[in-house]
């Protein structure tokens, strides 16, 4: 059994029913939101000593609601694997406080560090700024993708921008439809098609792009485990927040795909 761990409770659902749809329809999976930013989480997970796992936290969070995915699996070894996805917002700041751009980094380095093995505490995904990355792009495949960055003073506004940016005015061109219970609609052949061969253009982006963050080169790596998530994480830093105070656009769905089921 896979957990999913996000940290929206509408994006990235919507984005991951798809996911699942189209490459995880024969596995048992479990999905659940964190419904706060990786510094939260951060913070919650060093006030135990990180001897808290991320299923005991969700499942204390939802325990007793109807937002309960868990049911007996209440630890992350009820888990064959545990993947999380989180996004770098660094303006997304905590009421009443607010922490120096470089402790946010060295909480977000220790993060990657404790969660770097899906089989173990868990494997942690990071969406540059956000999850809405999935939408910045232009017509696919989109050549330039490479070069597309984000001021940070921006960040704030990155939903607004993405959108206004795409080529798309929608998120239909990657997501099958929903009903109003939040089901996925069965797509026809048409649209599998469609949404199948823009997910594979996307992955191709995304992974050429991690590659040119950390190398400079817009190609697939030699490895996967070039591009993994500490050395693109290194880099967004070194060559662009610490460098020019931008960040360059890249979502981590296509990035664990490719992970996944990729044997470099």
């Amino acid at each position: 059994m896979i957990l999913f761990v996000f940290e929206g409770r509408k994006r990235e659902p919507a984005l991951f029913r798809t996911i699942e749809y189209l490459y995880f329809r024969d596995s048992d999976s479990v999905i659940c939101s964190y419904e706060n930013n990786i510094y939260n989480l951060f913070k919650e997970m060093s006030e135990s000593a990180f001897q808290m796992d991320i299923a005991s936290i969700l499942h204390e969070k939802w325990s007793g609601t109807d937002q309960d995915p868990f049911g007996d699996s209440r630890k992350s070894s009820d888990f064959s694997e545990v993947f999380l996805f989180f996004d770098y917002d660094c303006h997304h700041q905590n009421k009443g406080q607010v922490t120096p751009l470089a402790d946010w980094n060295d909480q977000i380095r220790e993060m990657l560090n404790f969660f770097s093995d899906e089989t173990g505490n868990g494997k942690l995904y990071i969406n540059y700024p956000m999850v809405e990355s999935i939408r910045y792009t232009k017509e696919l495949p989109d050549p330039l993708f490479h070069t597309y960055v984000i001021d940070m003073g921006k960040i704030p506004h990155f939903k607004e921008i993405a959108a206004d940016f795409s080529f798309y005015k929608n998120l239909d061109q990657v997501c099958f439809r929903v009903s109003n219970k939040k089901v996925l609609i069965v797509p026809d052949e048409s649209t599998f098609a469609s949404v199948s061969e823009n997910w594979g253009l996307l992955i191709e982006q995304n992974v050429k792009k991690a590659n040119y963050i950390c190398f400079g080169n817009n190609e697939y790596p030699k490895n996967k485990s070039e591009i993994g998530q500490s050395a693109v994480f290194d880099h967004e830093l070194s060559e662009f927040v610490n460098l020019n105070d931008t960040v360059s656009i890249l979502n981590s769905f296509p990035l664990f795909l490719f992970d996944y089921f990729k044997r470099l």
